[in-house]
């Protein structure tokens, strides 16, 4: 079992930046994978980013590239995502989520709460 734990959510204004963290216990040894989600009121659940857990290969979708960056601090089983250039079409619950034991993401955080204002 993995243990997600997000922080890092609120309101900023467009423009501005904020940083995720999600922080993983448990067994972290069976991590493969961890990604952050989104899912903006009315619309469904889309993967932003997500890093490969032991060679920190990257991915982000399109509409964040360049904005916001993915990271994984090992030592303390912790996963960030930087968050630049906030627009109010990025307002959303973000999730954190582990891929683990080569199946899907089977893992997932309570979610938190980002708001950008126009």
């Amino acid at each position: 079992q993995v243990q997600l734990v997000e922080s890092g959510g609120g309101l900023v204004q467009a423009g501005g930046s904020l940083r995720l963290s999600c922080a993983a216990s448990g067994h972290t040894f069976s991590i493969d994978a961890m990604a952050w989600f989104r899912q903006a009121h009315g619309k469904e659940r889309e993967v932003v980013a997500r890093i490969i857990w032991r060679l920190s290969n990257t991915y982000y979708v399109d509409s964040v590239k360049g904005r916001f960056t993915i990271s994984r601090d090992n030592a303390k089983n912790t996963v960030y995502l930087q968050m630049n250039s906030l627009k109010p079409e990025d307002t959303a619950v973000y999730y954190c989520a582990a891929q683990a034991d080569g199946k899907g993401y089977n893992y997932w955080g309570q979610g938190t709460q980002v708001i950008v204002s126009s």
